[in-house]
Parts: C-alpha cells; structure tokens; sequence
C-alpha cells in the first residue's frame, strides 16, 4: 500500500506513506489498513494528507516510482476539490534601509497588536 501511494505520487515520500498507514490515515474500501496491504485494481482507497482527503479508484497497480502523467493513469481522481485558498492577511512593511521602529513606532505597533503600553509592562513586581 505504502509503495503503491508514493508511486502515483500521492505523497512525496515513501516513509510519509507508511507513516500514513501507520496512523490510520489511509482506508482501502473502507477499511484501515497496514503499509503492506496488497492493492487490486478497483479498490477506493481514502488518504487524509495535508489537510485534506484524497478519494481515489485504483485502476492500475505499480509498485515503481513513475513520473507525473503516468502516475495520473493509474488511479481515478474522485476527490472533493480542495477549499479556494485564503486570502493572506498584509503585514506592515517597512522601507528597506529604514532602521529600527522609533520609539512613537513602536507605541503605534504595540496598540495595534493589543499590547499593554511599555510603562505597564515594566511596573512588574521584582522578586527580593
């Protein structure tokens, strides 16, 4: 199974695919099974990877690494298709070359990141 998963390139890495089945990741008709489960032609086999399932239909078995298009012959895609990504959240950017925040930056920083002002920070209780 392990060997199957990595040579349609389902994953990346050989050991990834093992440690998949290891953790009860991978499911053929329905069922969890072991790195050294045999394939046939025709089994569903279910993969939770990065997030997300992967729903495929063995249609031919390889036990070598091939490249990608041939790779894609050997299974039936049925997976739901992957969430629409989210935007990325814009991060402040600063000039290159512009040194360090100022102090007034910082305050400015600080507020917007919903930290306590500098001066509360620093009546803290010293330990005798």
């Amino acid at each position: 199974m392990d060997i199957w998963i990595w040579s349609v390139r389902l994953t990346r890495t050989r050991s990834i695919a093992s440690d998949a089945c290891r953790g009860g990741h991978v499911r053929v008709n329905g069922a969890r099974v072991k790195p050294a489960h045999v394939v046939r032609a025709g089994d569903e086999v279910r993969l939770r990877h990065e997030g997300r399932e992967r729903i495929v239909v063995v249609s031919r078995v390889i036990t070598k690494r091939v490249g990608a298009p041939v790779a894609a012959e050997c299974y039936v895609d049925k997976s739901p298709p992957p969430p629409p990504r989210e935007e990325a959240v814009t991060v402040a950017v600063r000039a290159r070359g512009a040194g360090r925040p100022t102090k007034r930056e910082r305050r400015s920083i600080d507020k917007l990141l919903g930290r306590p002002p500098v001066e509360e920070r620093d009546r803290r209780p010293r330990g005798d």
